[in-house]
C-alpha cells in the first residue's frame, strides 16, 4: 500500500484512484501531482488495485480488492472522500443516463468540463461507512484525455482545499449551478435528505 499523507489535523481528506483493472493508467498520476492543502489532512491512495475489472456498485468490491480503501476509512474517518475513475468513451452515454437509476440502480453522473464526469461514491461505501455529513464524490475522466485529466485535477485542487461539505457546495453553486442542482437533487432521491 503506497498511502501519502499530507498535512495534519481536521478536516482529512482522502482521495483513492486505481481502483480496478487498468484504470490506475490514466488516474494515479493525478492524485500524485496534488500538493499538500493549506490546512488540515490529505491522504492518496493513488493505486487500489491493479487487478481485474469488479465494479464499485458490485458488493463484493469493498469486501475483496476495495477492503484497503474500507481500511483506510475506519481508521482515519476522513470528512471528504474522492473516488478518481476513468471511463472509455463509448461507455460516456450510459454513465450520464437519466435511465442509469433503472438499469443500474444509481443515478446517472453529471457532466462537468472537458468529459469530467461527477457523482456520488458507490453505496456500498456511502452508507456503511460515512456519516450523512461527509462530503463523498467520485469523479471520472475520459480514458487517453489529457483535458479531461487536466481538468479533473483542477477539481480535486478545489476540494483538497474545502473544510466541508457545505465547502464544496457553496463553489459548485457559484461555478456549476445546473450540476450543482442535478447532483443534489440525484443524492436526495437515493438516499434521502
Amino acid at each position: 500500500m503506497l498511502l501519502k499523507i499530507y498535512g495534519k489535523g481536521r478536516p482529512f481528506r482522502l482521495f483513492v484512484a486505481g481502483l480496478h483493472g487498468q484504470e490506475w493508467q490514466d488516474t494515479s498520476d493525478v492524485l500524485l501531482n496534488i500538493e499538500r492543502p493549506s490546512s488540515g489532512t490529505l491522504a492518496i491512495l493513488p493505486v487500489v488495485s491493479r487487478g481485474k475489472y469488479i465494479s464499485t456498485l458490485d458488493g463484493d468490491f469493498y469486501k475483496g480488492m476495495g477492503k484497503l480503501i474500507v481500511d483506510v476509512v475506519e481508521e482515519c474517518q476522513p470528512d471528504i472522500y474522492v473516488e478518481l475513475h476513468s471511463y472509455s468513451s463509448e461507455n460516456f452515454h450510459k454513465l450520464v443516463s437519466s435511465t442509469r437509476i433503472n438499469e443500474i440502480g444509481v443515478p446517472g453522473f453529471s457532466v462537468l468540463e472537458n468529459n469530467v464526469l461527477m457523482g456520488s461514491v458507490s453505496p456500498h461505501i456511502r452508507r456503511d461507512h460515512f456519516p450523512v455529513e461527509a462530503l463523498c464524490l467520485t469523479f471520472e475522466i475520459e480514458r487517453l484525455d489529457q483535458s479531461s485529466k487536466e481538468f479533473a485535477a483542477k477539481m480535486l485542487r478545489v476540494v483538497k482545499e474545502c473544510r466541508s461539505r457545505d465547502g464544496f457546495i457553496e463553489y459548485m453553486m457559484e461555478r456549476y449551478p445546473n450540476v450543482a442542482k442535478k447532483a443534489i437533487e440525484d443524492y436526495k432521491k437515493f438516499y434521502g435528505s
